[in-house]
């Protein structure tokens, strides 16, 4: 069955930077994207990035382009979320999630879910 375990959240300083990793296993599907979502205390799930296995294409939310970048490791089956430039409003608990089709933001479209890893930016 397919597995998501996401990793290297933490306490980090504003603008610093800090790399998640999402580790797949059970995945099956030649064609499928893996998103990065977040959800803070008292506020609904956002998107903040998604990549496609196939052509490598991406998708950023508009508050995080231009700082964070989505990048995948195919021998390890993982993908990682650079994260730059932090900002006390990146804080939240990050998930990474899998959709068997190309990169759409939106998480009603993302059937599987990792647990999350805790992600605090703060001086």
């Amino acid at each position: 069955q397919l597995q998501l375990v996401e990793s290297g959240g933490g306490l980090v300083q504003p603008g610093g930077s800090l790399r998640l990793s999402c580790a797949a296993s059970g995945l099956t599907s030649d064609y499928h994207t893996i998103g990065w979502f977040r959800q803070a205390p008292g506020k609904e799930r956002e998107g903040v990035s998604c990549i496609s296995s196939s052509d490598g294409s991406t998708y950023y939310a508009d508050s995080v382009k231009g700082r964070f970048t989505i990048s995948r490791d195919n021998a390890k089956n993982t993908v990682v979320l650079q994260m730059n430039s932090l900002k006390p409003e990146d804080t939240a608990v990050y998930y990474c999630a899998f959709r068997a089709n190309r990169c759409v933001l939106k998480f009603g479209y993302f059937g599987s879910w990792g647990q999350g890893t805790q992600v605090t930016v703060s001086s």
